[in-house]
Parts: structure tokens; sequence; C-alpha cells
């Protein structure tokens, strides 16, 4: 196989030469280019290049013209006509210059003649630091050198060897940038101390230099092969006594081990001679990562170490816990008899552990006699119990591994915030960068030199629904006001921090909540209820996600402003521990429809508001906003009230704000009701006005109407009866006096100075006289008054009484006033519309009928 795969490569090395020969006459066969001195010169030296024309491989006959032309790298550098050219050029770059001479008739074409190269170089220079190396006892000999500058032109180094017993070995490198080279043979270590010469010479077209002779010997530069088949041993299964053992060459005097532990960077160094593959550790931690690598060297002056074994990687065995754990508990009463304990615990570290921590033993402890109540074992960080609130005990804790436990740590349970006067105070929590809170206090006064240690703890908010989150605390002497938390800390989440500052058998905590870093918060509180209790709003919300709080929040605030309204909004700010989740607002005016919503605040500034609800309040107007302004326009009016002047002006305006439908006119009685729906037999009676005064009704009558009309002052009636038997001017008809100017005063007051006694028993004109009896009147009765009205004020639309009930005359005596300021007093009060006008309820229905009227005829006719 081999002979055949060398024929192969003799046979393309011929292919490329005959290739490389047809090529050359192709392109020279017109003439040739000669270079002298040489093909190859030193950098600066000139060159002399001619050109010429071979017989008959010129233009031909009929061209008057044939020009040589020389070019340098494509760049015309000579022209000249005949059949020869010479030029000679200087200043060449170190390299190879590529010249070419082109041919050129009467036409512009030009014809290759052929063409020449240049090499500018540069002596060698004698090679340094010459060294040898062999791999292992049984391994060859390899050299290396610096070449020092490079010399842009082929050059031969040969490496040569001189050793015991006339040894003479040569070696030639071909390589056109060689500086390493195989000698290919094994110095014999049974020799050890011989010494062994090494020369290198290089050599090219310009001249040749050998490096000094370097002297060896066989330790010099014999490198051990790396130790292999490394291994460890833990004598009994135990970390104190550890034996590490490789395999090594024979040769090899003097081993190097390094170690560490997996996660750290340096390595610890051990050196040892004759150890013979072998090499006891002590000082190795149990359950621990180690890495280890062993090197070796043959001489313990000569030579160089071996390259580094293989990396061997392996844990060390468990040994039983150190230390003691971390514990801290939570107290919470459940009800009135039991109360919940909350256990928590940090994990060892791992050079307490030393292990895999199998399980942790809980142990609940009674004060007196330290007897154990409860026990459980588990394999989490904390633990659960419910026991009577009037049960005092305390808490033991250990850690278990496959070696062994731990010392337990026992725990008093008490009540934590229960003394006031060890609570630390002006406590205060600082960002200090982004992962980092630093919490400051001052101690509890006078309580100061009982403290005999400060803990903190912190927690992240407990999302409705999620798993609680995991306690964090950490312990500082009593001397320390400060401590700086990390553990678990993450920006833009508010934790909630308590400093416990704990005596012998009691504690005192205080609380506060803190960041590391904030911004605004990201969204609002979202409002989910409105309702109205005891004339107040009661908004209730839902707390903004955590994770768009963005830090601690310290305040919120309730904007609301009426609908459709362009007014600034009012608000109202809560501290954020005041009221969570709801909050009664009683600002607010009831039957106004309000637009609410709500935003919340950090230490960064106010976030974006929340969703928007509407409310209307359905109670009473605010009563002192109405009583006040009534007060204040009652006393104004009374005020006028007594000046002559304003109360004219005022009857004339309620004068000409009367409504068209009052009429003083009387009504026919053809057109009521009672007339329409009964029949009517005429007589002729005489109804004399005494009788029907001093008589009450029939028993077969209906039931009079009681009008009782209750006035301030007496108003007179001044109208003019103008009915012909009425009783003239001056007289008194039945206890009541009527005055010449047509005026009528009741029989209880004074009748006026010179008025003449009236004759009884004038008649009365029908329809003319409502008689009126009080309560106590009864039939027969004739102590019971009878008010004589005007005949104006019968109804005057189908049955209903008029709204200007003021001029009806009182029983009480009249104070005469004077005749311009009586005018006005019959104009009506009421300044309303007929459709502000209800009808008066009436024991005998909706309509005053004529037989519900007590009537006398007298001496009418009908």
């Amino acid at each position: 196989m081999a002979h055949m795969v060398r024929a192969c490569c003799l046979a393309l090395s011929f292919v490329l030469m005959s290739l490389l020969v047809k090529a050359k006459i192709d392109v020279c066969k017109r003439g040739d280019v000669t270079v002298k001195p040489s093909h190859v010169i030193s950098l600066g030296a000139a060159v002399n290049i001619s050109c010429s024309l071979k017989p008959k491989q010129g233009c031909p006959r009929h061209c008057s013209c044939k020009r040589l032309i020389l070019y340098e790298f494509g760049r015309r550098i000579q022209l000249q006509d005949g059949h020869s050219l010479r030029s000679q050029v200087s200043g060449l770059p170190l390299g190879t210059t590529l010249f070419v001479c082109k041919l050129t008739c009467s036409s512009n074409e030009e014809i290759q003649v052929c063409g020449a190269e240049v090499s500018v170089g540069v002596a060698p220079e004698q090679p340094q630091n010459v060294s040898c190396t062999q791999k292992g006892e049984r391994g060859t000999m390899a050299c290396t050198w610096d070449r020092g500058q490079d010399t842009h032109l082929y050059t031969a180094y040969t490496l040569q060897l001189n050793g015991p017993k006339n040894l003479t070995w040569h070696k030639q490198c071909n390589d056109y940038y060689c500086n390493h080279l195989d000698l290919g043979i094994n110095l014999n270590p049974e020799s050890p101390e011989s010494s062994y010469t090494v020369t290198v010479t290089a050599n090219n077209s310009l001249g040749g230099a050998s490096s000094f002779p370097s002297t060896f010997t066989f330790f010099d530069i014999v490198r051990p092969l790396p130790p292999w088949d490394i291994r460890i041993k833990f004598v009994n299964a135990s970390v104190s006594r550890c034996i590490l053992q490789w395999r090594d060459e024979g040769m090899v005097l003097l081993n190097r081990l390094r170690y560490r532990q997996d996660n750290r960077s340096s390595w610890i160094m051990v050196n040892t001679t004759n150890a013979k593959g072998r090499h006891d550790l002590s000082d190795l931690k149990p359950f621990t990562e180690y890495e280890f690598q062993v090197s070796s060297k043959l001489h313990l002056y000569k030579g160089s170490w071996s390259d580094w074994s293989e990396l061997l990687r392996i844990q060390t065995p468990e040994e039983e816990p150190t230390g003691t754990l971390d514990v801290w508990y939570m107290k919470q009463n459940i009800d009135y008899s039991r109360q919940q304990i909350s256990l928590f615990w940090k994990n060892l570290s791992a050079s307490e552990a030393r292990g895999k921590i199998l399980h942790y033993q809980v142990t609940f402890l009674e004060v007196a006699g330290e007897k154990a109540v409860l026990q459980n074992i588990t394999e989490h960080t904390s633990w659960i119990w419910v026991i009577p609130r009037t049960k005092n005990g305390a808490v033991a804790v250990s850690a278990a591994n496959s070696k062994g436990s731990s010392l337990p740590t026992r725990i008093n349970i008490m009540d934590l915030c229960g003394a006031g006067f060890l609570a630390p105070g002006q406590v205060s929590a600082n960002s200090e960068g982004e992962n980092n809170i630093l919490v400051t206090w001052e101690p509890p006064g006078k309580a100061a030199s009982a403290v005999q240690e400060y803990v903190v703890e912190w927690r992240e908010p407990h999302p409705t629904g999620d798993l609680r989150p995991p306690l964090n605390w950490l312990r500082t002497r009593p001397y320390n006001i400060s401590a700086l938390i990390s553990e678990n800390i993450k920006p833009y989440i508010c934790y909630e921090i308590r400093v416990h500052a704990l005596s012998r058998d009691q504690g005192g905590c205080s609380t506060i909540r803190g960041n590391s870093k904030h911004e605004a918060p990201r969204s609002g509180p979202h409002i989910n209820a409105i309702t109205e209790e005891k004339g107040s709003i009661l908004i209730s919300w839902d707390e903004i996600p955590v994770q768009k709080q963005r830090g601690c929040i310290l305040h919120y605030r309730i904007y609301w402003k009426e609908r459709d309204s362009n007014s600034h909004p009012q608000f109202c700010e809560i501290p954020y521990r005041v009221s969570p989740s709801s909050l009664a607002i009683d600002s607010l005016q009831p039957r106004v429809r309000y637009v609410l919503w709500m935003t919340a605040l950090t230490a960064a500034g106010e976030g974006p508001r929340g969703n928007e609800g509407e409310f209307c309040r359905q109670g009473k107007a605010n009563w002192r906003a109405f009583v006040v302004p009534s007060i204040c326009v009652a006393i104004i009016m009374v005020g006028l009230s007594s000046v002559r002047y304003f109360r004219q002006k005022v009857s004339l305006l309620l004068s000409a704000l009367r409504p068209q439908w009052y009429s003083r006119q009387i009504p026919d009685p053809a057109n009521s009701t009672w007339a329409k729906n009964c029949l009517i037999v005429e007589e002729k009676t005489q109804l004399p006005l005494d009788r029907l005064l001093a008589d009450g009704s029939a028993p077969e009558e209906p039931e009079p109407l009681l009008i009782s009309e209750v006035l301030h002052q007496m108003t007179p009636v001044f109208r003019r009866l103008l009915h012909p038997n009425w009783p003239e001017k001056g007289k008194e008809v039945q206890g009541r006096y009527i005055s010449e100017e047509g005026t009528e005063y009741s029989a209880s007051s004074s009748p006026p100075p010179k008025a003449p006694t009236a004759e009884t028993g004038q008649p009365a004109d029908l329809y003319k006289v409502l008689g009126s009896r009080g309560p106590d009147s009864q039939p027969g009765n004739p102590a019971s008054p009878v008010i004589v009205l005007p005949v104006d004020y019968l109804p005057a639309h189908e049955g209903y009484l008029p709204s200007n009930m003021d001029y009806l005359p009182s029983q009480e005596a009249p104070v005469p006033e004077p005749l311009e300021e009586l005018e006005h007093l019959h104009v009506s009060l009421s300044v309303f519309s007929t459709s502000c006008l209800h009808p008066r309820t009436f024991p005998c229905g909706e309509k005053l009928t004529l037989d519900r009227l007590k009537m006398g005829c007298g001496s009418l006719m009908l």
C-alpha cells in the first residue's frame, strides 16, 4: 500500500514539471530576459536586466517599427526600438519583484516576449536561545530556537547533536519559517550524567550563521510524563486521615501536589520527595468538594516539572454537625384559650453541617422540670404548634445528618412585644444601595441596660391567597444601634421591619416599613364598593398588587368632584396604616352625583389614578345649610316688616302677582253640584235672623262645616253689604255691630262711640250668611257665636274655597287702622299658579256643596 502511494506521488510530480516546462517554452519562445549579477540580491543592491529577441521572432517584414518595452509589476520602466533592451534597476523592496518584456509592432498590440523574477532579502541572523527537551524517559529529543529577523528568502536550518562515544547526528529543517526540529532519537537514560552538545546553523543565498553550542545532560532535558491513575482513600470513612495515590515513571524523585475546594480560586501547594506515588492529607473539611492534581520531576535541581495530571474531583465524607441553629419564633393568639407558635430556624453553614442534614428535631419543653411535652421531626426549616394560652415553656431544635446531631438550641417562648418599656425608639429604615436597607434605632431609655440582644426581622408583603413569604432576621449585640439587612432584599419591594429588644424573660418591639429602592406606583387602588352608612359615604378598595406598588406606599388620596363639572376635584389624604382598605367620608352633599377615584403615593411621588366610581347620597340635606340662611332671612324680613312704607310696597307687589283664577264674585248656586243632582222644592219661608243665630241646626239637617281661621290680627271687613234688607249702618245684629262706614265687628269687641242700638231679628240674604260654631257649640246654645261673612266669601268654582282667607273677621276685638292702610289688606297673598294649588280635603268629599252649608233665609224670597 505504501509503495502505491509513493508511486502516485512521483507520477504527480512528473506531470507538474512537464506543465511548467511547457509553460516556460510557450512564454519565452520569442526571446529571453537575463538578470545580472543574480536573481537574488541583498537589500539596496542594483540589478541589470536585459531583454533580447530570438532570430526570426520579431515583427513581420512589412512592419517598419519594432519596439521592446520593460514592465516592473505592470509599470512601464523602459522602452527601446530594436531587437534588444537593457536597463539597470535599484531600490527594489524586500521580497520578490517581477519584470516582464513585451514587443510592439506598428499596431498598438503588445506581444509578451519573456519575464524574470528578482528576490531581495538579507542574510540570516545567528539563532538564539537553543533549548532541547525530551518528553518522558522513552520520548524523543526536540529542540527549539529563535530565528531572529526574517530574511525574506528561503533559509535552511540544520540541527547538529554531538554526544559521548563520538555520537553525531544531523537533521535539516526544510520549512520556510523553521524554529523547531525533532531529531527523532532518544537519549540513553543509562548514562544520565553524560553531556551532550547541540548547534543550529542557518543558510540562504546571501550567507549563513550558527548558534552558540548548547550543552546539557539527560536530567536537564528530560521532562517526565504527567502522573496518572490518581485516586484518594479515606481511612475508616473519616476525613481526619486521607491518602492520595498516583502512578509515576521510575526515575521520578520529586512530586508536588495542589488541591482546593471546588468553589475556590486559589490552590494549596504541597511538595514531597520520594513520595513513591502516595501522600497523606489531614486538613480536609468534611462533606466538601475538592480538586486534586499532581506533577513530577526527575531531579531536585535539574530538569523541569511535568505537566499537571488530570483533575480529580471528589467529596469528602460527612462528620457530625457542629455549632447550633439560629432559631426565631412568632406567637399569635387564635382565640381565648389557644395560641399558635410559629418556629423558624436558619440552615447550618456547610462547615457547621459537615454533611447533608436529613431532618430537624423540635422539642417543646415545660419550663418547670425541663420535661419534654411534645416532640416532632421535620425536614423543613419551620414548624407550627397550637398550644393552650396558659401553657408557658421553651423550645429546643437540633439538626441531624448521617453521622449524628448538633447540640440543641433552646429558646424560651414569651411575648416578644409585651414589655412596652423595652421597645426601641426612633426606628428608621433607609436605603443603602439597591439590595441593602440600613435600620437604625435608639436604646429603650432607662431599660437599655437590661437589653441582652437586638433582633431585627423583616418580611415581604403577604398577598392574599399566596404562600406566606419566609421570615428573615438577624441578631446583633446590645451595644449596636444599627443593622444592615441584605438577605433576600429586592428593589421596589416594601418590607415590614420589626426591631426587638430582648431581656431575659421579656421583650419589646417597634415596627417600621422600608425599601431599598422606590419609584411612583404604576397603578392606583381599585374601588370595589361605595355605600352610605349613618350619613357618611363608606369607600372600600382593593390593595395595589405588590409588583405595581414599586416601594412603600406612604399615603392614599381619595379624589371626588361633581359629575360633568370642570372644577378642580377635592381630595383627602389618608396615611397608609390608618385604614388600609376602607374610609368613611361625610363631606359629600346629598342628592348630588359625584365621581370618585383614588391614587397612591410613595416617597418618589404620586402614581396614576385607579378606577372611577359614581355615587349619589340619598340622605336628607344638611340642615345647617338651610337653617342658617333661613334664620338670617327671617330676621331681615321681621326688621323690614316693621316699616310702614315697606309693608305698602309688599301689598302692591302681592296684588300684582295675584293669579288670574282668583275671583271675588259670588258663584251662581244653580251651577253647583248640589243643585244639579237634587230636586228642589221651592218654598217661601221666612227665616228670621235672630232664630238662625240663636238656634242650632235641626237634628234632621246635615252637620254644618266648621271653618276656623286663626289670625294674628283681626282683619275688618270694610266692604259695604249690598242687600236692601241688611241692617242699616250703626245697627247691631245679634251681638254684632255694623258701623257707618260699613265695617263689621264681632260682639266681643266694644262698638265704636256714638253707635246706636240696632234692632234684632232683621232678615239676612240667603247665601250671604255662613254659620260657624266653635268646638263647644251645641244646638240651642245661644252663647255660641255666629260669624257673619260677606258675600264674596262663598266659593267661586264649584264648591272650592278661595285661598284669600286673610280678610275674614276674627272673633277678637278689632284694632282699627287708618283707612289708607286698610285699603290694601284684601290683596291675596298667593303667588303660585293654578297648577301649584291643590284642593283642601274636607270630611264631606272632594267639593263643598250647598247641603253642607248653614244658611238662613229671613225675608228673602226664593
